[in-house]
Formats: C-alpha cells, structure tokens, sequence
C-alpha cells in the first residue's frame, strides 16, 4: 500500500516545478535594480520559501482535510480577530496597514483569511448539500455566504488593500456558482455586481466629487493610472506604462534572459514582486508568457479533475474554492500589467518573490492534494456525495 507521500498528485508536483524553475528566473532579471551587490539574495530567498512552501504542502496533504470541518468555525473567528488587530494594532508600510507583530515575526492576517474561508464556506455549502435549491431556499444560503464573507472582505478593503479583498470575493462568488443554489440568484448576483460597476463608471465620469469619497487617494491615484496612463505618466501612470512598453517589446520569442531594457534600467518598479509578469513579457516574449498561462492552466484544470472524483463535497467545495483563489490572482496581476486591470498589488501565483502570499498558495494545494489522497471514489460513482 502506498504511502499518502507518494500518492500526492504527481501533476501537480510537476507543474509547481515549473512555476519554481520560471521564478527563480524571472525573480533573478527582475530583482537585478534592487540586489546588484548580492545577485541571488532573492532568488536564494525564494527557493527556501518554494522549500518551506513545499513542505508544508506535503504536510497538509498527509493531513485528513474532513478533519478541518469541526475546525473552520474557530479558524473564521480568530482570522476575523487577526484582522481586526491588524486595525488596532497593525504596522504600517508602503501606504498599508496590512501586518501584525507577533514579536518573532509579522504575519499578514489577509493572506492567512482567504484559506479560512474557503474552508469556512465550504463547511456551508456541503451543509446545505448537492439537491437543487428553490429561488426562496436560495436566499438565506446566499444571505449566510455574503455576510461571513463581507465582514473579511470590509476589514482588508480598508487597510487598505484592493487586491486581496477582490480575491475574498472572489473565492465566495466561485463557490455560489459551483452550489446548489439557484440559477435565478446567480443572475441575480451578476446583476446587481453589473449595476454597481455601471454605478461607479457613472460617478467618475460624471460625479467625480462623490465617486473620490469612496475610495482612498492611494487607491483613487491607481485608478487614474490604469484609466489614464498617458496623461499619468509622470506618476500614477508611471509603472503600467513602462510595463505595458516593455511586454509590447518582447514581441514573439523576447529580448532573451536579463535583456529586457525596460526592467534592467530600473524602469519597471517591483519587477520582481507584483510586476513580474513585465518580466516574462520582455524578456521570454510572447510564447514564453504563453507556456506560463498555460501552466496555469493545467495547475487549474488538474484541480478541477481531483474536484471532480472525490465523494466529499467538503472537499469538492475546497478545490473550487482554490481555483477561484488562483485564477483570480493570475487574471488580477497579468491584467493590471497589460492594462485590462486596476494596478492592486496582487502577487503572480508562485511567481512573484514574497514568502507570505506563496505559503498561502502552497496551503490552497495542500488541501487539494489531501482532497485526492483521501478521496476513494469517483464524484459521480453510484454512491451519493456526503
């Protein structure tokens, strides 16, 4: 008999490989303006956190996830606590107030909140269970997924921090749509967000006044670098036009490794963190950005497919929930590169150099991988779905 070690999914194993190979790269061209008397303290950083990360993804994947169901209730209250620290007590860098010191080292609640409720409004939905639900039987479900989900969502949204509060909503509108609940509510929910959006392109095309109420001037400045970045240039349009330049130069096969000239002057800032993608872009060209997306790709499909043979909807409900956390990380970053995206400061999934949103990545696989080591039978066997 096999050993949960070695049924961890070898696709996945294969495909994170990838993504480590294609970081330590990009990671190492894109630090070069912040490291040039150490050149691989990022990348020797990176590696061990891709050590660490994996570790632990073998550890969870040993872990029984259905375990974690009598545990997501406590985990959602002492993330909201972390949170609501992170107000109070919290230490503020770059404009943020998003970290709290634990004195032998600072933690970022927001990261460690977006795990806890994919397994919070998992437990939720597998409650409710796979028959489906009538428009009134819908309401209270939905009801009860919005309000555990707001409440995380207001608390980053006012840290601020754009990005990883779209990721919250993200992760609860990817499992309201996989639910049972009914189709009518999800059409609902697509027109009431249309509305809002339509709302707010009303307001700054037209009400400005009141449209910079709402949001911060740190967040209100990247709005008009990505709707403007033209007549920003200069400042809040500085950093999406000189990576928006530098992707356009890469044109079919790239300026090859550490020959971007966007991002070797120093042009493009955080090319190592958030702007990553710039690197790929200029330096790989168009098919090496191609084979990144559809690495992506296979990571999300392979997930899809544990999702779909495993009899626990517990554990179909956390496979969704991390393709929701994944892909709206890949679509966030690369389109606030190419300029389809506010810029929000979301990391490229195992890309992008940073301990903090890579653990929270390598947890998300983790419990998928622990999803496919426990799951005995196919999704739609003969058995029901517990």
């Amino acid at each position: 008999m096999q050993s949960n070690t070695q049924r961890v999914d070898y696709l996945i194993l294969f495909l994170v490989f990838c993504l480590f190979i294609y970081s330590l790269f990009a990671v190492y061209s894109g630090s070069g303006q912040y490291a040039k008397d150490v050149p691989f303290y990022f990348v020797i950083r990176q590696a061990i956190w891709y050590l660490a990360g994996t570790g632990l993804m073998f550890f969870i994947a040993k872990f029984d996830y259905e375990l974690l169901e009598k545990w997501a209730m406590p985990l959602y209250i002492a993330g909201v606590f972390l949170l609501l620290l992170v107000q109070f007590f919290g230490i503020e860098k770059n404009g943020s107030q998003r970290w709290v010191n634990l004195g032998i080292l600072e933690i970022q609640p927001s990261e460690f909140m977006k795990i806890i409720l994919i397994l919070y409004l998992s437990l939720i939905l597998r409650k409710v269970g796979k028959a489906p639900l009538s428009f009134r039987s819908s309401i209270p479900v939905v009801a009860k997924v919005g309000l555990y989900s707001f409440i995380p969502f207001l608390l980053i949204f006012i840290q601020p921090d754009l990005g990883s509060a779209l990721v919250i909503l993200g992760i609860a509108v990817s499992l309201i749509f996989v639910s049972s609940i009914s189709y009518k509510i999800i059409l609902l929910i697509i027109s009431i967000a249309a509305t809002i959006l339509g709302f707010l392109a009303y307001l700054f095309y037209f009400h400005l006044d009141l449209f910079e109420r709402i949001l911060k001037p740190h967040q209100l400045s990247r709005i008009y670098g990505w709707l403007n970045p033209n007549e920003y240039a200069s400042d809040y349009g500085y950093q999406l036009k000189q990576a928006m330049m530098g992707i356009g130069s890469g044109q079919m096969t790239g300026k090859g490794f550490t020959n971007g000239i966007q991002v070797q002057n120093g042009k493009v800032p955080e090319a190592h963190t958030d702007f990553i993608f710039a690197v790929v872009g200029e330096e790989f060209g168009f098919l090496g950005a191609s084979l990144l997306l559809l690495i992506y790709f296979l990571l999300i499909y392979r997930i899809i497919q544990i999702a779909l043979q495993t009899t626990n909807l517990f554990g179909v409900y956390i496979c969704i929930g991390t393709v929701g956390l994944i892909s709206l990380q890949v679509f966030q970053n690369i389109g606030m590169t190419i300029g389809l995206m506010p810029i929000t400061g979301l990391a490229l999934p195992f890309i992008s150099y940073g301990g903090s949103a890579l653990l929270t990545n390598f947890v998300a696989l983790g419990l998928v991988c622990s999803v496919q080591v426990h799951s005995k039978q196919f999704m739609f066997s003969s058995n029901n779905i517990s």
